[in-house]
């Protein structure tokens, strides 16, 4: 319709509805790229904001798995050098006690980590959405981590476990399993830590087996350098977790805080 018009104002020499014309169409033109630029901001704020949201409660969940994970490990850290301690003559303990602890610092855990919202936003170009660079910079150092992942993995591959597991019968590493292995609890419990693996047990064993298990492990020249082994590689990653990623565990504590 605007066309029409242009022309007809052009057959009819009509400058001056000419150059209303063109400013009609400038204007709407103008108009139309301000609309469509205050959508797209909008569209990508309320991205924002979403994703915003999802990453923190991905590191939320996240950074209770750290913490979750510094305990446990501080907690078969703790079961191993009381072994290596009975073990020595440093402090003695019975017999059964002895073997649940020999047991416990033979346990490791992972864990699933929670980096959804992050890899998408990685994989699709997303990450400029996340305007929050104190929150970047955190899901940044914190999915960079490693330390978690290979706390798991040295303790599947450990020396100790592998001899407890040769030297051990089948039938008294089920019973320590089932009466003193490591109990659940729900993702976001931060008061049943100490309710995993660090809590009172009897292993309903008889007492000649708690014996024998005992006297293999004691007998086996490898028990006291391989604990004190586990014990040295335990200490390490939990001084990178709580020492040189210090920056990571603060953060994790700073986010909990807001909880939505």
């Amino acid at each position: 319709m605007i066309l029409r018009r242009v022309i007809e104002h052009v057959r009819e020499q009509n400058w001056t509805a000419i150059g209303i014309d063109f400013c009609i169409v400038v204007i709407g033109v103008f108009v139309g790229i301000q609309v469509s630029n205050w959508n797209e901001t909008r569209l990508s704020r309320d991205k924002s904001a979403v994703f915003t949201e999802r990453l923190k409660d991905d590191l939320r969940k996240e950074g209770w798995r750290y913490q979750f994970l510094l305990a446990y490990y501080r907690d078969v850290r703790d079961a191993t050098e009381t072994t290596a301690d009975a073990l020595s003559g440093k402090a003695p303990l019975s017999n059964e006690a002895f073997l649940v602890n020999a047991y416990r610092a033979t346990q490791y855990k992972q864990g699933a980590g929670r980096r959804a919202t992050y890899d998408e936003l990685i994989s699709t170009g997303g990450i400029g959405l996340i305007e929050d660079r104190e929150l970047l910079q955190l899901a940044v150092r914190a999915y960079s981590l490693t330390t978690l992942e290979n706390l798991a993995k040295e303790g599947i591959e450990s020396h100790y476990r592998q001899l407890f597991r040769m030297t051990i019968p089948n039938e008294t590493q089920r019973a320590l399993a089932r009466q003193c292995g490591d109990r659940y609890i729900l993702p976001g419990d931060f008061r049943g830590f100490d309710q995993v693996i660090d809590y009172p047990c009897e292993t309903g064993l008889p007492e000649a087996d708690i014996n024998a298990a005992v006297d293999a492990l004691r007998s086996a020249p490898q028990t006291l350098p391989y604990l004190r082994l586990r014990v040295a590689d335990i200490e390490t990653r939990l001084q990178d977790l709580t020492g040189n990623n210090r920056d990571v565990f603060e953060g994790f504590l700073e986010i909990a805080k807001e909880q939505p």
